[in-house]
This record gives C-alpha cells, sequence and structure tokens, in this order.
C-alpha cells in the first residue's frame, strides 16, 4: 500500500474510527498499554491514530506519538486537551520509515494496529528497532494472516481491497520478525476471536 492511498484511506476512517475500527481493537490496546505501563519509562507509539490509546498509558510513562494522517493528529491532540493526558510529551505527523528521533531514543516502542497498514513494513521495523535502546521492547498488537479456515479464506478475498479498508488482511506476521536485532520473547491471541496477536520484542545488546 502506498502512501498516499494510507493518507486517503484515513482521511476518510478519521470522522468514524472511533466508533469502528477503534472498537473492535480495543482489547489489544489494553493488553499493549497495560505492559508498557508496567514497564514504565519513555514510550514511542508509531501510528498513535485518533490518540485512542493515549488516556491508558499509567503515570510511570512518557509517551511520544506519531503518524502520518493529519486528521487522525487532529482527533489525538483533541483527546489530550480535553483529557489533560500529561504523560503525552508530543504527538507528530511523520514517516515511519524515516523517523527523526537519534538511535536508541526510548525505552521502549509500541505499534498497535498499524503495521499491516504501513507500506515497506521491514523499513519501519527496522526504524523502530533503530530509536528504541538495547533491552527495550518493541510490542505490537497486529492481525496476521490464517493459514487454514474460513477466516483465511475470507482474508484472501478481502486483500485486493487493501487501499479501500486501510490495512492488508492477508499479512503475514513473517515480516514483522525478520528484524535481526530484535527478538521475540512472548506472543499472545487477543479477542475478538482469536483474530489480534500481541508480540513482544525486545532488541538485542
Amino acid at each position: 500500500m502506498e502512501l498516499q492511498a494510507v493518507e486517503r484511506s484515513y482521511a476518510r476512517w478519521a470522522p468514524i474510527y472511533d466508533r469502528t475500527f477503534g472498537a473492535v481493537t480495543n482489547a489489544g490496546r489494553h493488553r499493549a498499554t497495560a505492559l508498557l505501563s508496567e514497564m514504565g519509562g519513555s514510550v514511542l507509539e508509531i501510528g498513535v491514530g485518533t490518540g485512542l490509546a493515549l488516556r491508558h498509558y499509567g503515570p510511570k510513562v512518557k509517551v511520544t506519538g506519531v503518524d502520518y494522517s493529519a486528521e487522525m493528529l487532529e482527533k489525538a491532540r483533541a483527546k489530550v486537551d480535553a483529557e489533560n493526558l500529561a504523560n503525552v510529551a508530543a504527538l507528530y505527523r511523520m514517516d515511519a520509515r524515516e523517523l527523526a528521533f537519534p538511535d536508541n531514543s526510548f525505552d521502549h516502542v509500541a505499534a498497535m494496529h498499524v503495521i499491516s497498514v504501513v507500506p515497506d513494513p521491514e523499513k519501519v521495523m527496522s526504524e523502530i528497532a533503530r530509536v528504541v535502546r538495547p533491552g527495550g521492547s518493541v510490542v505490537i498488537v497486529n492481525h496476521f494472516a490464517r493459514t487454514s479456515g474460513a477466516i483465511a479464506l475470507a482474508e484472501r478475498i478481502a486483500a485486493p481491497l487493501a487501499d479501500l479498508l486501510g490495512w492488508h488482511s492477508d499479512f503475514d506476521r513473517s515480516r514483522v520478525l525478520g528484524e535481526a536485532s530484535l527478538t521475540l520473547m512472548e506472543e499472545r491471541t487477543l479477542p475478538p476471536l482469536g483474530m489480534m496477536t500481541l508480540m513482544r520484542l525486545v532488541k538485542n545488546g
């Protein structure tokens, strides 16, 4: 999916995102923010979107969020102001393939329901690995393609609609796990119906 297609798709979805995809993905968002809040420290949230996760981070966490969609970021900034979210350090419009942060800038990185949206996810994973400190965690929540069954068939049917839907239904987990500097430490399936997966990877060294 090209960046312009992502931008157009999320401009369309921004007004109703919280009530549609946002509602479906709540379980993963809660699990990820609970894990990150327990670890504490500085967190970079890739694809912060409308800011649905921001209110769920605990007081031990300082969050920086990035997203390419100006429409989504406008809603995220409104949430930060309305809810006085003091632990949100900043929100930036940024291409996740070229993060404007120095190496080892953050204790942890979160990427919730975004890695199958971005163009060139391998490049995004490389950038994530670059900006997280050694020993820091990368928490990913995403839908990954099934290999069999009715859901797998539905994923293959929906795959050509990626530009319209704003995400790849047939996204393979290997595209996340190919970054050599990150080691998978835990993985669990999440509601609804086990369609979502949470992974925690740790940067080597």
